[in-house]
């Protein structure tokens, strides 16, 4: 579960906002962090660069405008000079060194912080959720991703291309990163519509314990799922509701469409959640019809020999005496044997045929 869900924890009683190394394994979870660094000025973006950490701008006023990138995990010296840089305050820094929190909005004075859940399918079909953390505050946007995972290539891509007319305010740019982060959960249930279909025809078909086990898991990972999709919609529509002053009239209007795309989400994962208890049910109602198939046969091939175990244990006895009038006269005839395996397979064929017209095979 620890693709699931990653968090890390403080011991009870740490004071709020302390900053803890991770341990050795868990920072190597994340792999160490890196910081890139893009400028807006003179109406254009500048290409995104790899700066040291020493080297990021302390947001201000002016009229630039920077994004930068954090991919990896920040050690906690890394994350008080990136604070003290850039104004992230201390709760929010911590929330990025724990990892595994449940989406929300913080406001900070004039700054903003949005934590967001990415959900990403490594290459063998596996599910696993990763925390977003976004900033803005002053002329400053930073996107801090501590896993491997790199949701932002299309924004990078639209910057490039249309240079001067894209994202050129901080609240535009954070509505493109919001949008890219929230999209990025389409593909993800796309690929789980597939796998329920293809279940769906597995368990009508040849189910078995492994059909469980999958059955099972895809039901975790839609609870996951849910867990960290379904705030989502709450976090854009406080954006909306009470964060409007950080936000311009068409930025508004533009993040009505990302509010529009987190209902959609949670649309499908409900609706897979649903489908996937269906099959749950359906898979039992097999199993049971299967089992209920097979114990009729039985049933039927017990029934059929039954007789004949009478008729062979009641020959069997051996019973004979030359002037007992309680012998068993069957056992010195001539045509004794063939006659009991006449009524064995008469008796035997009987019955057969009495199932088949009550229809019980």
């Amino acid at each position: 579960m620890t693709r699931l869900f990653r968090k890390h924890y403080h011991p009870a009683g740490t004071a709020p906002g302390t900053l803890r190394e991770l341990s050795m394994e868990q920072a190597a979870l994340h792999g160490p962090a890196r910081f890139s660094l893009a400028r807006r000025d003179a109406g254009r973006w500048g290409q995104m660069q790899e700066v040291l950490s020493e080297a990021i701008p302390e947001a201000s006023g002016e009229a630039a405008l920077y994004w930068l990138h954090v991919q990896g995990m920040p050690t906690a010296e890394e994350l008080e000079r990136l604070g003290d840089r850039v104004g992230l305050h201390p709760l929010a820094q911590e929330d990025i060194l724990n990892g595994g929190q449940r989406p929300k909005v913080e406001r900070f004075d004039e700054s903003l912080v949005v934590i967001l859940g990415i959900p990403e399918v490594d290459d063998e079909g596996r599910l696993h959720l990763y925390q977003l953390t976004l900033f803005m505050g002053g002329n400053m946007v930073a996107s801090v991703m501590t896993e491997s995972l790199d949701p932002f290539a299309e924004v990078r891509r639209r910057l490039k291309e249309r240079g001067g007319r894209a994202l050129g305010e901080p609240d535009d740019l954070l509505y493109g990163l919001l949008d890219a982060a929230v999209d990025h959960a389409f593909p993800v249930l796309d690929g789980i519509g597939e796998r329920i279909e293809e279940l769906e025809m597995e368990i009508l078909n040849r189910p078995d314990s492994s059909t469980l086990e999958l059955l099972h898991g895809l039901k975790r990972e839609l609870i996951m799922l849910r867990r960290y999709l379904w705030p989502t919609r709450e976090v854009i529509n406080q954006l909306l509701r009470d964060h409007d002053d950080l936000f311009t009239a068409d930025t508004r209007m533009w993040m009505r469409d990302v509010y529009d795309h987190t209902v959609q989400v949670m649309d499908l994962v409900e609706s897979y959640r649903d489908m996937t208890a269906s099959l749950l049910d359906v898979y039992l109602s097999s199993m049971s019809h299967r089992l209920n198939e097979s114990m009729r046969t039985l049933t039927i091939i017990a029934t059929v020999f039954m007789p004949l175990t009478f008729i062979a244990g009641v020959y069997g006895m051996n019973f004979e005496h030359p002037t007992s009038p309680f012998a068993m006269p069957e056992l010195g005839w001539y045509w004794g044997y063939p006659v009991v395996w006449g009524v064995m397979l008469a008796a035997a064929i009987g019955m057969v045929i009495w199932f088949k017209r009550r229809r019980w095979f």
